[in-house]
């Protein structure tokens, strides 16, 4: 079987490790209006409820599971993506050991409200959510579009963010820093072409390897047969666009300046965010690590979610 490739970059010291709020039992409103307990211990993320948190004017549709107690691991997902498209290997690989929290992001899915079109107004958003959740650190795992959100916060809320995942992704402006804006649509046409879903082409090689990962991620997507989360709208899905097309268009921030411990997780083919990005942006950040799967796409972490699953545990476990 094909191995990652690590390389660890950086030298900067970790920063001290704070206490996360402490955890209470609580009573939210589900999807159905219903008030429910979330102090049950839920471990497979097809079986999580859908819950529901109001926070800075918007009602957030999330799922948590794992542990109670702990510094939780909040994903931030990708463009176009709701709850129903995190991979529930990675979910429940990560919940093993960890409070995991999923939410949709504003406009998308079952959240309320206007989608934003920039990065920094879905990190406000993301930071609000938090904030409501009655947490005081947390770890962020952020895929793609929410790998640029978990930088956001970690410049604007240094304090809150213990340590971070970064996976298919790169930093804000710099040449070839958007070619997934047009790949994503030219893709969706030849998905609708030949009758499959754009992500096994936009997050997997043509490659037996990378074709046959794509089909079993897709299979583990549809293993939750009930109460799946509502699709992105158009007007949604084209506001991300936006958001990713001026990321791209901004000034490189100084990335110097997040302190915390960073593992930057790529495919060695990613056509979506290229992988000399997620090289760039492990290189810019004063303590990190960089894994690289081979003959890996956008999905890396998907394709490799045994090997990914196990070094992100040994990663927030340090």
């Amino acid at each position: 079987m094909t191995t990652a490739m690590p390389l660890a970059l950086g030298t900067g010291a970790s920063s001290g490790i704070g206490e996360a709020a402490a955890s209470r039992p609580r009573t939210e409103a589900g999807v159905d209006g219903r008030p429910r307990a979330i102090d049950r211990v839920v471990t497979s993320y097809k079986d999580a409820p859908t819950r529901t948190l109001a926070a800075g004017g918007v009602t957030f549709a999330y799922r948590e599971l794992g542990p109670t107690t702990g510094v939780p691991v909040i994903f931030l997902t990708h463009l176009a993506a709701t709850l129903d498209n995190w991979d529930p290997r990675v979910v429940d690989g990560i919940a093993a050991q960890h409070r995991v929290i999923t939410f949709d992001n504003r406009g998308v899915g079952a959240s309320t409200g206007s989608t934003p079109d920039t990065i920094r107004a879905m990190a406000r958003d993301a930071i609000a959510f938090i904030r409501a959740l009655g947490f005081a650190e947390v770890d962020l795992l952020g895929f793609s579009m929410g790998g640029m959100i978990a930088q956001v916060i970690a410049q604007d809320e240094p304090r809150l963010v213990r340590r971070m995942i970064l996976a298919g992704t790169g930093p804000a402006g710099g040449a070839g820093s958007e070619p997934g804006a047009a790949l994503s649509n030219l893709d969706l046409i030849r998905g609708l072409l030949t009758l499959q879903d754009p992500k096994q082409v936009l997050f997997f090689t043509g490659t037996p390897n990378g074709r046959r990962a794509g089909r079993q991620f897709l299979a583990r997507l549809h293993e939750r047969t009930e109460h799946r989360d509502k699709a992105i709208s158009l007007r949604a899905y084209r506001a991300q666009r936006r958001a990713i097309h001026r990321w791209a268009l901004e000034r490189p921030a100084d990335l110097s300046v997040i302190r915390r411990p960073v593992l930057v997780a790529t495919g060695e083919r990613d056509r979506m965010v290229p992988t000399k990005r997620s090289v760039d942006l492990a290189r810019r950040l004063p303590d990190s690590e960089l894994v690289i799967y081979p003959d890996a796409g956008h999905g890396g972490i998907f394709q490799f979610h045994e090997q990914f699953v196990a070094t992100a545990l040994a990663f927030l476990a340090r």
